[in-house]
């Protein structure tokens, strides 16, 4: 395939494409005040897969959002590589948003009146150095799909176009919440097995947000969330294949 920018994976002791340190969240709501996040400090370096693992409402979807730049810290610091985002203005988390990240979600919010290849070419139209949609879809195993319409399409498919539309504009961070939500335990495996390719193959950054504590042993490190606060972060001492995990 063509038009690949392939980044390496990083050596021990890489510096950190990402820093969080001492970010917390909260919410009014009425009188009552809803604290999302406590003082969560973490650090990722590029090239890893990253499991963030809790129970719904234990903040790591707020805690991506916050990394994603949809959401902003009410104190703390989110850094990516040298710039602080927490103090960023909306033209430049924009451009964080369009150039540096890529959003995977539950729901594959394909654009039903376009085929696989244009859903995707929406993404490379707005990119820097992307790589070509059809490069995007044939990396996700869909080459014999460019020219069909959602509907036309098995909802893993669907999110698997979803990933290439992601990865297409070569993001250094791809953010994935809770991707195979929606799927079937089989179905699923197929997409956690295009997301550790881009990850090995394309070496992007990837954190992936689940519940469910199966998937984390795909991941390079684990970070167990409860209750807003980082309860356990730890290393895989080696990943397992999706094929392997037991749902």
């Amino acid at each position: 395939m063509a038009g690949f920018i392939h980044r390496p994976l990083p050596a021990a002791g890489a510096l950190a494409l990402l820093k969080i340190e001492g970010v917390s969240k909260s919410y009014q709501m009425g009188e009552v005040r809803v604290d999302a996040l406590k003082h969560v400090t973490l650090s990722f370096s590029s090239g890893e897969l990253a499991v963030l693992l809790g129970a719904s409402g234990s903040g790591k979807s707020t805690l991506l959002n916050i990394i994603g730049g949809l959401d902003s810290v009410t104190e703390g610091k989110l850094y990516f590589r040298d710039r602080d985002l927490s103090e960023a203005g909306d033209a430049e988390l924009t451009a964080y948003r369009r150039h540096s990240i890529g959003f995977v979600f539950q729901f594959f919010n394909l654009i039903p009146s376009l085929t696989a290849l244009e859903n995707v070419e929406l993404v490379t139209d707005i990119a820097r150095e992307p790589m070509p949609a059809s490069d995007a879809l044939q990396l996700v195993g869909l080459e014999g799909r460019l020219h069909h319409f959602p509907a036309q399409l098995s909802g893993g498919e669907q999110q698997r176009v979803a990933i290439a539309r992601a990865v297409a504009k070569q993001p250094e961070l791809l953010l994935c919440d809770e991707p195979t939500g929606a799927l079937d335990f089989q179905t699923g495996k197929l997409v956690l097995d295009v997301i550790r390719k881009v990850n090995d193959e394309l070496g992007t950054t990837v954190l992936l947000i689940t519940h469910n504590a199966s998937i984390a042993g795909i991941g390079d490190r684990v970070v167990r969330m409860r209750s807003g606060e980082v309860w356990e972060d730890f290393r895989n001492e080696s990943r397992r294949p999706p094929s392997e995990l037991e749902w």
